[in-house]
């Protein structure tokens, strides 16, 4: 073996070359895809020759079948395979045609992928989430979500499966040997490219003729045009009156023409404009005036008011608060129609807003004025109940279209306002005195105590410390609840008042029914408010007592322990 080594001869050199030679074309590993020569087709099996092997591979004709190279296969011809074991544990090289198959075809797919090249599959079966994809080329199995298939919602893929159509592969995993493709990309990209030669037909200010409305948003509404692309109009492009939301200007499938106002070759979108294709009617405001009264004409009805115009193209918003002087919670397609001619004062132009108000009622006369001038306040009128709440009676007021607002405190002096409520019912007839009246905001105050003497003026010529009898009613731990003889209003004498000294201010010491003198401690005619208390009269008692009585023992017979006690303090006073 020495020889081989030196190279200076011809012979070694030559030798060297075919050795060399021999061995890279024999080189065989495991786990590689080589070239074998058929030598035999049996009914069950196909005989390969492979040089470097010791023996003859065998590949099962089902194999065969399953990648369809059964019908194409010959004698003395290549076939590519994966050598899985040069030997197994019975002595036989192990092959498979088909893994060769999938690692070729998983070599075009890693390809097209990193070429970013489309490639053609078809569909052939269902599975969760999706669809399984067939390369053609290869015979390759690939997964298409569902979300992949299509760049609109189907109900329905038959139509798709078995059909040759192109896919982009959007995922490879070289570990796990998984391919992901979509279809929606392509069908995406089609569809860019022809709305790319849609958009070129169009350039900046053409008029498009019969659009039609296919759907709005709040930032504008869409056009359909010739069935072939969408187009926006922008809300502020809508109209030169303010406009909240399209759905107030239009409605689905109505037919406008637009004007061209951009266009954004990148994005492929095509803005327009319908105010744009007439003149500025705001130009011509000055020929209107506040104050003075036209004629409107109502183009649409929304829940909230009327849209109308002045003159085709100058809209304004008759607000359903201006639409009547009485009525409540209108709905204003009670009270028009969409083409009504009606009358309408304007109330307000502003023209940086563009804006402008108008008001309906404002041509009619106000009721509440009058009413004012044959009812003013402080008047009596018959009303009717016309509804109720938990706090307040709403009354018809005469023959007139308004109803007065009668609080429940102003039901009765006496009784309580949720037991006197409960005595009305609607369609009760009542008379009620005007208290107030607001004209500018619709408003009349009624009340129906006011028709009555008011208890309280009992107290008209009464001030505080005044001594007054009442008759002790009930009792409780609180103090006692009297009535002032001659009065119908009830008061509390509260238990710290019921005595100065604090162990006989107990309201036990009371059965009920006992008449007893107290003092007015407090008067306020504006709250209506009296405080009456014993202990008050006991002070001022005493301090009369003291006043006019020197002697200590002048006291004795007076129900009040502390007096006596007064007394001497007082005479040791004077004798100093």
């Amino acid at each position: 073996m020495e020889i081989y080594k030196d190279l200076n001869y011809p012979e070694n050199q030559q030798f060297e070359k075919l050795l060399n030679s021999q061995l890279s074309k024999n080189k065989i590993e495991e786990g590689k895809i080589i070239e074998g020569k058929i030598t035999k087709i049996t009914e069950k099996f196909v005989f390969i020759f492979i040089p470097g092997l010791k023996s003859e591979p065998i590949i099962d004709v089902n194999e065969l079948k399953m990648i369809g190279l059964k019908d194409k296969i010959e004698v003395n011809q290549n076939i590519s395979v994966l050598l899985e074991k040069i030997e197994d544990k019975n002595g036989e090289v192990i092959v498979s045609a088909i893994k060769a198959q999938k690692i070729k075809g998983w070599y075009k797919l890693e390809k097209a992928y990193e070429e970013n090249e489309t490639i053609i599959g078809k569909i052939t079966t269902k599975c969760k989430g999706g669809v399984i994809v067939e390369h053609i080329e290869t015979g390759s199995l690939m997964f298409c979500p569902g979300s992949q298939i299509s760049d609109k919602p189907l109900k329905n893929i038959d139509h798709l499966i078995g059909v040759e159509q192109k896919f982009a592969i959007i995922k490879l995993d070289k570990l796990r040997g998984n391919a992901c493709v979509s279809r929606r990309q392509i069908v995406s990209s089609n569809k860019r490219e022809d709305k790319a030669k849609i958009i070129e037909k169009f350039k900046v200010g053409d008029i498009i003729k019969d659009a039609v409305v296919k759907g709005y948003s709040s930032f504008g509404c869409f056009f359909e045009v010739n069935n072939e692309i969408d187009v926006l109009v922008h809300l502020q492009e809508i109209s030169y009156s303010r406009v909240n939301h399209p759905d107030e200007i239009f409605n689905i499938g109505e037919k406008h023409n637009l004007k061209v106002i951009t266009i954004d070759k990148e994005k492929l979108q095509i803005g327009c404009s319908i105010k744009q294709l007439s003149p500025d009617p705001f130009e011509h405001i000055s020929n209107y005036e506040i104050g003075k009264k036209y004629k409107v004409k109502v183009d649409k009805i929304t829940d909230y008011g009327c849209f109308c115009s002045l003159e085709p193209g100058l809209s304004t918003l008759l607000h359903s608060s201006e639409m009547s002087w009485t009525k409540r919670n209108i709905v204003p397609k009670k009270l028009f129609k969409i083409g009504d001619m009606i009358d309408c004062v304007i109330t307000e132009i502003d023209k940086e807003k563009r804006r402008i108000a108008i008001s309906h009622k404002l041509t009619i006369e106000n009721p509440y004025e009058v009413f004012a001038d044959k009812f003013p306040e402080g008047s009596e009128i018959d009303g009717i109940v016309s509804s109720s709440n938990e706090y307040a009676l709403y009354i018809k007021l005469g023959n007139f279209e308004i109803d007065g607002f009668l609080h429940a405190n102003d039901l009765s002096y006496i009784n309580k306002p949720e037991e006197e409520l409960k005595k009305f019912n609607k369609g009760d007839k009542i008379k009620v005195k005007i208290l107030e009246i607001k004209k500018d905001e619709q408003k009349i105050r009624v009340g129906f105590k006011q028709l009555t003497k008011d208890p309280f003026d009992w107290f008209k010529d009464k001030k505080v410390n005044d001594v007054i009898t009442v008759q002790v009613i009930s009792t409780d731990n609180k103090g006692l609840l009297v009535k002032p003889e001659g009065c119908e209003l009830d008061f509390i004498i509260k238990k710290s008042n019921i005595a100065l000294s604090s162990s006989d201010a107990r309201p036990s010491r009371f059965v009920g029914g006992e008449r007893i003198d107290a003092a007015i401690s407090e008067l306020n005619f504006e709250k209506r408010k009296v405080s009456l208390s014993i202990k008050l009269l006991e002070e001022l008692q005493n301090k009369e007592a003291v006043t006019k009585f020197s002697s200590p023992l002048s006291g004795k017979n007076l129900p009040f322990s502390s007096l006596s006690e007064k007394l001497s303090d007082k005479n040791n006073k004077d004798d100093e």
